[in-house]
């Protein structure tokens, strides 16, 4: 029982804490309205499958023994996280709120936007490793560390979900539009800078 509730409430504070998920969910919601903000939360919740996935069968516990290995994997995410920041930040897309945000995004598009975020995200990594190996009980049962990750992903689902449904709210949605340059630089900037502070996140020892 101590087990499940300290993976409950280690998941939730992770969830919950502002990053490059969160960035990007608020941007594909605002300026491409409600289906995309949900689809790239369900491309988050899937990309946490990942971390889920290669930590049970063991690759998570050997990357982070392996300061050579997670460094790459360090640079790769980083270089994902300023490149999608770039790219926000000199965007110069102009969305009338009263227009239809349908045709700029398509859903596989968002879907893979919110995937590649996660899937790439070393923090994300160190979450997931970290439970595992420092939380969760070697002598667990398969089954019930399978639903543990299922319960990580589907938290980060509901979270963003609700942050995409609050951020493409129309009367929000409207008033961040008339000031879309600007909130595109600040997400930008906020995506380039998460993606340079993941060089110093350390190696799990």
């Amino acid at each position: 029982m101590l087990e499940l509730i300290s993976v409950a409430i280690i998941t939730i504070l992770a969830v919950i804490s502002p990053g490059a998920d969160f960035a990007m969910t608020t941007r594909n919601s605002y300026l491409y309205g409600r289906t995309t903000g949900l689809l790239c939360a369900a491309g988050i919740a899937l990309g946490v499958l990942v971390h889920v996935c290669y930590t049970i069968m063991g690759v998570g516990l050997i990357i982070s023994k392996s300061p050579n290995l997670f460094l790459i994997v360090k640079i790769i995410g980083a270089a994902y996280l300023i490149y999608i920041g770039y790219k926000t930040f000199i965007a110069r897309v102009q969305i009338n709120s009263n227009d239809s945000p349908a045709p700029l995004v398509s859903k596989n598009d968002a879907l893979r936007i919110g995937f590649m975020t996660n899937a790439l995200n070393p923090k994300t990594m160190l979450f997931v490793v970290s439970t595992y190996t420092q939380v969760v009980n070697s002598a667990t049962p398969l089954g019930l560390q399978i639903a543990y990750g299922c319960f990580m992903s589907f938290s980060h689902w509901v979270w963003f979900s609700l942050v995409a449904i609050f951020f493409s709210h129309p009367t929000l949605r409207a008033t961040m539009i008339q000031r879309q340059t600007v909130l595109n630089r600040a997400i930008g900037l906020v995506l380039m800078g998460l993606g340079a502070s993941l060089i110093s996140v350390p190696v799990l020892s």
